[in-house]
């Protein structure tokens, strides 16, 4: 397990170990269920253990990291049953905060939203998935604070972070990646429109096509364990 990474400034130093481990973990280079080593964490972010753990109790705050007592902290490995159910939630959180950005949204916001969008499509042409998927997220929660509501807002964050590793490795086949992006078109068109019921239409859907991918995703990944 390696991390490309410069050293980390003082400041805010467990913030910046907890944005770098995320990352690992999204990315899969901390691959679900498994026990994060702070030794070999510590010499990967050339940090100390004190900021390490100060970062992974915000990661388990967040939902990507379990704390086991006497195991340590292991990366959350969600189950068939766990991901529907949390699907079904954030499909009902995408769906209000399209439907409300779309009534809600500024014209600035709008064009950042674009600004993004287009930036994510260059990232789709070189196939830079962490590149993709970081403007990807950044969209997604661009909609859901233009539906201006932090009741939906913060509770939209606490779910989408047990989610994010698994939207990440969605996006891994290509018929799908391909499809999500065309998508994402029908998200700024709606937007765009300000039509309340297509943008809850698309994101609905789109939320759907992630977990039909993500479960088949699981299966194989089970299949394959047992052969």
């Amino acid at each position: 397990m390696s991390a490309e990474v410069i050293s980390i400034p003082r400041a805010a130093l467990h913030d910046q170990v907890g944005h770098r481990l995320r990352q690992m973990l999204v990315e899969g280079r901390i691959a679900p269920g498994a026990k994060l080593n702070e030794r070999t964490l510590c010499e990967a972010l050339q940090v100390s253990r004190t900021p390490l753990r100060e970062a992974i109790k915000t990661l388990a705050a967040e939902g990507l990291v379990e704390l086991l007592p006497n195991r340590g902290a292991i990366a959350v490995q969600l189950n068939e049953t766990d991901v529907i159910h949390t699907f079904e939630v954030m499909a009902g959180l995408e769906a209000q905060s399209g439907e409300l950005a779309a009534q809600r949204i500024t014209d600035s916001e709008l064009a950042e939203i674009k600004a993004m969008h287009f930036e994510m499509l260059a990232a789709w042409t070189r196939r830079d998935l962490p590149a993709y998927y970081h403007l990807n997220a950044r969209i997604h929660a661009a909609i859901n604070a233009a539906a201006k509501n932090p009741v939906l807002t913060d509770t939209y964050a606490r779910v989408n972070a047990r989610l994010q590793a698994l939207r990440f490795r969605s996006n891994q086949d290509e018929k799908k990646w391909r499809h999500a992006v065309e998508e994402h078109e029908g998200m700024i068109a709606a937007l765009q429109a300000r039509d309340p019921v297509a943008m809850r239409q698309v994101l609905s859907a789109h939320l759907a096509n992630k977990l039909s991918t993500v479960l088949a995703q699981l299966r194989q990944q089970a299949h394959g364990a047992r052969a």
